[in-house]
Order: structure tokens, then C-alpha cells, then sequence
């Protein structure tokens, strides 16, 4: 059998879907999501954003329910003893809108919403349980673009290397090599850059520091290394599986869990430990 494609191409793509949208709906950077009912007939969902990148102020908009609605932001830097600062939500053009103060790259403000309609009011995360955002550099379409595109296309030939083994077909090997040099460039190459416009670093994983991200890309570049090594002078499908494997393993970590962050007593970068 020369390959299976008929039926593991299908296989790989829907895997590497299903990996595309968790990662889109997963993770500390994307948008938190919240009801607003300030009474019976106003029912809406609104998302608050918990990453900014580039040099503005990260902005909140919450589409007003009614003329009458006012809303107010409280919020500090984090992780900092700063006392809690509270602004009103400007109203403007049936919205209310407020700019949260941009920070150094991986710098972070934890920050809460109320809002108050007719005598009613509905607070959107608290004190205790805040909205955690993260600000960035802005990082060029030229280097962002190709690195998702190779990082799940990665996935893409992972994914078909995997269920090819699985039918032992004559393809795997051949597959699996593409996947280690799409997994090298993507996330070995281009990834560093990402890192460094972002925040400032070019590598922040393993041995100098304990950034997830980084961590786990370098987890599966090692797993594809050893798929590529055992594979070299004989046909084995136990090293492309195991591969495949951890890279599963690897994308379903949330993207950006235990990441940079900016220290602001120490005035630099540094790594989440918990």
C-alpha cells in the first residue's frame, strides 16, 4: 500500500481543524465573554479584551441598552500594590467606550466593569475575580502570518503522518520529515521573532526561563527529532506515532498559559510560575 490519502487526509484535516478552533477559543489572551441583562427584555453577550497589541490604549465597548445606561471601568497595574482606580465609561454613538492606559510589552492591568441602567446594576468580573489583560509590540503581518500558517500546517502533516502510520503505508516517513521541517521553521525560526516583537525576548523557555509557550514547542521539536532520527535507516512506526502524539499533546495546551510578563518593580520581562 502506497498511502491511504483517501481516508487520512480527510482524518488529519478535520484533527487539525479541531486543534485550529480550540486554540482559537482557548487560552488567557482571548477575549472574555460575559451575558449582560440589565433587565428582562436586554439580553445581550458582549467580550472584554484580555491582550492589545501596538502603542494605543487596549479600548472597552459595550453597547449601550438604553439611553439612560451608564457603566464605569475599575483597574491597576498587575501584579502591582497600585490602589484600584475607578473612570467613567464615555457614551458615544449608542456605545460605551473607555481606553485602557497602554503598557510596556507583557505588561499587564487586571480590571473590572459595572454597569447601571434604571435604578440596576450588573458588575462584569470583580474585585476578586478580575479580567487580566496583556499588552504587546506589534508584531509584522510578514512574521505573524507565516508562523501560524507553518505551525498548523505542522499540525496538518503531523496529523497525516500519524494515521499513515497507522495503516503502514509507504508514505509516513517521507510525511513526518516535512512535519519536523515545517515544526523547525515555523516555531524554531520564525517563532523567536514573533517572541521578540511581542516581548522583547527571543527565547523564553527552556534553559533560561519557564515561558509555556516556548516550553512546548520545544517538547514537540524534540519529539519530531526523534521521530525523524529512528526513521532514518529503517522503516518504524513507533517513533512517527509517538511524535504525532506529543505534538497532539503539545496544541492542547491554551495558547499563552504561564507566559511573559512584565515586571514592574523590577522594570523588565519575566515568566509566570504559577
Amino acid at each position: 500500500m502506497k498511502n491511504n490519502f483517501k481516508v487520512t487526509i480527510p482524518l488529519a484535516i478535520l484533527l487539525t481543524m479541531i486543534a485550529i478552533i480550540y486554540q482559537r477559543t482557548t487560552g488567557p489572551t482571548y477575549p472574555k465573554k460575559f451575558t449582560v441583562q440589565i433587565d428582562r427584555n436586554n439580553e445581550y453577550k458582549i467580550k472584554l479584551p484580555r491582550s492589545h497589541g501596538g502603542t494605543t490604549d487596549a479600548p472597552i465597548e459595550i453597547p449601550k441598552s438604553s439611553d439612560t445606561m451608564t457603566g464605569t471601568v475599575t483597574f491597576k497595574r498587575y501584579p502591582t500594590d497600585d490602589p484600584w482606580k475607578t473612570e467613567a465609561l464615555k457614551s458615544e454613538n449608542g456605545v460605551l467606550k473607555f481606553g485602557l492606559p497602554n503598557q510596556p510589552p507583557a505588561g499587564k492591568i487586571t480590571y473590572y466593569i459595572n454597569l447601571t441602567d434604571k435604578g440596576v446594576s450588573q458588575q462584569l468580573a470583580s474585585e476578586k475575580e478580575p479580567v487580566y489583560i496583556r499588552f504587546k509590540g506589534d508584531v509584522p503581518v510578514y512574521i505573524l502570518a507565516p508562523h501560524i500558517f507553518f505551525m498548523f500546517l505542522s499540525m496538518l502533516f503531523s496529523a497525516l503522518a500519524l494515521f499513515e502510520a497507522l495503516f503502514n503505508t509507504d508514505t509516513f516517513v517521507k510525511i513526518g520529515r516535512i512535519t519536523a521541517g515545517c515544526l523547525a521553521f515555523g516555531g524554531l525560526f520564525l517563532g523567536p521573532l514573533v517572541q521578540h516583537y511581542a516581548f522583547g525576548v527571543y527565547w523564553a523557555g527552556f534553559p533560561f526561563d519557564y515561558d509555556l509557550t516556548d516550553n512546548k514547542l520545544l517538547i514537540g521539536v524534540i519529539g519530531w527529532l526523534i521521530g525523524v532520527i529512528f526513521t532514518l535507516k529503517k522503516k518504524r512506526r513507533w517513533p512517527v506515532v509517538l511524535a504525532a502524539v506529543i505534538l497532539i499533546g503539545v496544541y492542547s495546551i491554551p495558547h499563552s498559559m504561564r507566559g511573559s510578563e512584565y515586571n514592574y518593580t523590577k522594570g523588565q520581562v519575566t515568566i509566570r510560575k504559577n
